[in-house]
């Protein structure tokens, strides 16, 4: 149902990386995208907690399996599977959604140059087809200085690095308190002889949320977790409706329990 992004190499989306230099990259530009073909056929998308309140409406919020879980947007339920976005990358239908920071910030990434390095450099993917030497589009440098728009990227991806360090301690904290266990999901279509289950991902325990004891959710409380933590429950439910996008896509893989 779910994968966690790439453990090794790359993170997910990303063919290659660069540093942006104004030595080597003077004159490109970056034009608009009409398209995302980086993400039609992705299912899973991360997230940082702070994105919570917004995602729960449209899409549903699970964790990666595994030692260290990533919060998970699911924009299908599986593999390849992407009902928002199709296999081109243009959006399927009109109705307001909400595109994850992370696919925000594509093709841009902060990156360490050497493994020793304290600082982050600010890292493109030059497969993609908007950044180039184009005669059309935003220069990324003025006078041999980055472009606002690029001091505008950079201050992103440095909101983003932070984000991604509060949901890391989101995580480790719902570790900690023994919160998250293996997920299932069951759906039983009209007419179906036996229901679809989906598994291979973590959710937040609700029953041993409840047994929490006073001081552990007055914690949760103070630190704002508690709203995150229903955030994700609520976006449970939406699991049914993703299934019934897949089902019109004719996109619903036999019923074999499949691996989020």
């Amino acid at each position: 149902m779910a994968s966690a992004p790439q453990a090794q190499g790359l993170p997910v989306f990303y063919n290659d990386l660069l540093p942006l230099s104004s030595e080597m990259h003077g004159n490109f530009r970056i034009r608009p995208a009409t398209t995302a073909p980086f993400l039609g056929k992705q299912h899973a998308v991360p997230l940082t907690v702070e994105e919570f309140p917004l995602v729960q409406r449209y899409m549903p919020i699970v964790f990666s399996a595994g030692d260290e879980p990533v919060p998970l947007a699911l924009m299908g339920l599986n593999e390849g599977v992407n009902v928002f976005f199709d296999e081109d990358g243009k959006p399927r239908g009109t109705e307001p959604m909400y595109i994850p920071a992370y696919v925000r910030r594509y093709p841009f990434l902060l990156a360490r140059l050497r493994p020793d390095a304290e600082e982050l450099s600010l890292c493109f993917d030059p497969t993609t087809e908007t950044i180039g030497a184009f005669d059309e589009g935003d220069a990324l440098f003025e006078d041999g200085k980055p472009s606002e728009l690029v001091q505008q990227i950079l201050k992103f991806n440095e909101e983003f690095e932070i984000a991604g360090q509060k949901t890391g301690a989101f995580l480790k904290e719902l570790n900690d308190m023994g919160l998250l266990m293996d997920g299932e999901v069951a759906i039983q279509p009209e007419g179906a002889a036996q229901p679809y289950i989906y598994r291979g991902f973590r959710m937040v325990d609700e029953a041993k949320l409840n047994e929490l004891r006073g001081d552990q959710l007055r914690k949760i409380q103070q630190n704002g977790m508690l709203p995150l933590i229903y955030a994700h429950l609520f976006s449970l439910g939406l699991t049914r409706e993703i299934f019934g996008r897949q089902m019109a896509l004719g996109a619903v893989a036999p019923q074999i329990a499949p691996t989020v």
